[in-house]
């Protein structure tokens, strides 16, 4: 129940910004064309991997998104996680953005019993934007649907070495595993 508010909210949020950006609209100082390397650490049985990800802005409001996560678990346990998907971006001022986007997944795992893979959806609504020139931060709410559904919060902040490159941390909060990966974005424009 509580996972199901925190999403209600999540999208309230957002549809409140939607109204009063339709009214005035502010372009953010944000790129949303990027590549971006993180390796991340996940707390269950000392899992570790890297995850490859990316962001295409085809207009000013619509982008495409997409991410490859493999893990390592002890035990000789593998998991790959593919997203493929889009996403709608909110102007909500000069240095903030709203961020919603859907997304196709596909996760594998791979144990010394045998394989599993499964399908499913997954959905995020946060914010963006700069609290100073060059430091960025990123907060959402993320529900991914698979086999067992999942909601989780996210938090991270990048500093911009230069208008193209920049590097931080992220923090994922799900319920029993949280997870902490550091990384670098390469912005194309």
């Amino acid at each position: 129940m509580k996972k199901l508010l925190i999403l209600i909210a999540a999208l309230a949020i957002h549809t409140t910004a939607a109204a009063q950006t339709s009214q005035q609209k502010l372009p953010s100082d944000l790129n949303y064309t990027f590549a971006e390397f993180r390796f991340v650490d996940v707390d269950v049985s000392g899992g570790d991997g890297f995850r490859l990800a990316g962001s295409y802005e085809l207009d000013g409001q619509w982008i495409l998104v997409g991410a490859f996560t493999a893990l390592d678990f002890n035990n000789n346990v593998d998991s790959t996680l593919l997203e493929i998907g889009g996403g709608y971006v909110w102007d909500y001022s000069d240095k903030f953005d709203l961020v919603s986007t859907v997304r196709f997944v596909r996760a594998e795992v791979d144990t010394p019993g045998g394989n599993a893979d499964d399908s499913g959806f997954a959905f995020s609504a946060g914010a963006r934007g700069f609290l100073a020139p060059q430091f960025e931060v990123r907060g959402s709410v993320n529900h991914i649907n698979l086999d067992n559904s999942d909601t989780y919060l996210q938090l991270a902040g990048d500093y911009y070495f230069s208008d193209q490159i920049s590097a931080g941390v992220s923090l994922d909060f799900a319920g029993d595993t949280d997870s902490f990966s550091l990384g670098a974005r390469w912005y194309f424009r």
